[in-house]
């Protein structure tokens, strides 16, 4: 990773904290707009966690399960985590800084791991890249050569660390919900 790589990654993180501040002050949460953000939530959540049992962070090319559908699955069920979350804050402050952080910060960070994952798996990945649209999904699978096949793995599921996105989002909704109790008054 090039220093602006990993500066822009350093940043992009303490960035979000600062943003998940504002969120909160403009957040007008109800019982029900946090119940229709979790349920939305648990969408990207199930998404993620799929996506995370296929992957094998530098050490294959992924190409099966969600990934033969789309190559940001994760990113894609973090977005679908972002509407969850707008829709829990309910206020278009919230929502928007929550769009306009998602859009920027995962729009570079998706072209600069496609950089890296050419540079890694050239010929290999140009196929893959031609086949599978980088975040929108497509609605059949890519047919992909039979030796880059995996399937889901707990372990690998696990060995990502995706857990934290649960805990990550169990504690938003947490913080809306006192937020909420905290404003009621």
């Amino acid at each position: 990773m090039s220093n602006a790589a990993a500066l822009f990654a350093r940043w992009r993180v303490r960035l979000g904290y600062i943003l998940a501040v504002f969120v909160l002050i403009f957040a007008r949460p109800t019982p029900q707009s946090v119940a229709m953000g979790a349920a939305i939530g648990l969408v990207g959540l199930w998404l993620r966690a799929f996506a995370a049992g296929y992957l094998h962070k530098q050490e294959k090319l992924t190409v099966a399960g969600p990934y033969a559908h789309t190559r940001n699955p994760l990113y894609l069920g973090s977005a679908i985590l972002a509407l969850g979350a707008g829709i829990a804050t309910h206020s278009w402050i919230s929502a928007g800084i929550l769009l306009v952080y998602f859009s920027v910060v995962y729009s570079v960070v998706m072209r600069r791991e496609e950089g890296e994952l050419l540079g890694r798996h050239g010929e290999s990945f140009k196929q893959y890249a031609a086949a599978v649209p980088l975040f929108f999904p497509r609605f059949t699978a890519a047919r992909m050569n039979a030796a880059n096949r995996g399937s889901f793995s707990l372990a690998q599921y696990k060995k990502n660390h995706e857990y934290q996105a649960v805990l990550g989002y169990l504690l938003l909704l947490a913080a809306l919900l006192s937020w909420w109790w905290l404003r009621r008054g």
